[in-house]
């Protein structure tokens, strides 16, 4: 059976053509919440090891014989953040200084898994990697709901001239921003910065809407 890819099963969430609106069912994720710039920031850094760590035990699971219920084949889908800042009207526009960031970094999970295999998955890596601090993960069910969203192309500081395209289409839709405590700026990282020039980087950039 051919691995399950969501970037291409469900391109109309992972690969937009061009700006759209969209509404996101409820999904499955491995989480953590941290603080300051993502460049720098030690917690940022510690926040990849725990989720990719999380994520590949539960992907390689099959190889100990160990599989949930209901595996199947997949790619461990892309690197996604939430940000924010105590600026109630921040937008996605980075702050003059990066480390009044506010992020949770996410990957998301196929639907088979639950917090039981959760739970599993950590006592797996806690032993092979006592270090890391997983009581910082969490399990997260989560419907993002109306959005709208496009697709970036270049480094992250180019950004704010697509977050005005995107409020510009946003705006002809018939639909306001609607960013709250729970619905936060959005980024899915299609390409990786180590290994990608940062003019050939793709990023989802998704905010949260509301019918006018």
């Amino acid at each position: 059976m051919d691995k399950i890819d969501y970037k291409k099963t469900e391109k109309h969430l992972y690969m937009p053509k061009a700006p759209a609106i969209v509404r996101v069912p409820e999904m499955t994720f491995f989480a953590v919440d941290g603080a300051g710039d993502p460049n720098t920031s030690p917690d940022y850094a510690q926040a990849m090891e725990i989720l990719y760590g999380l994520s590949f035990t539960v992907k390689m699971s099959k190889m100990g014989g160990e599989e949930p219920a209901g595996y199947f084949e997949y790619v461990v889908p892309p690197l996604e953040g939430l940000w924010w800042t105590e600026d109630p009207g921040f937008d996605g526009r980075p702050p003059a200084d990066k480390s009044d960031f506010r992020w949770t970094s996410l990957i998301r999970q196929p639907d088979f898994v639950d917090e039981a295999i959760f739970d599993w998955a950590v006592e797996r890596l806690a032993g092979k990697k006592p270090e890391l601090p997983l009581s910082k993960a969490r399990f997260l069910r989560w419907e993002e709901g109306l959005c709208s969203h496009v697709l970036h192309v270049g480094p992250y500081d180019s950004e704010p001239a697509t977050i005005d395209r995107l409020r510009a289409f946003t705006e002809e839709q018939g639909c306001r921003p609607d960013f709250s405590d729970t619905r936060r700026h959005h980024e899915i990282y299609l390409g990786d910065p180590r290994r990608t020039a940062p003019e050939r980087l793709k990023t989802v950039i998704r905010q949260p809407v509301a019918k006018k």
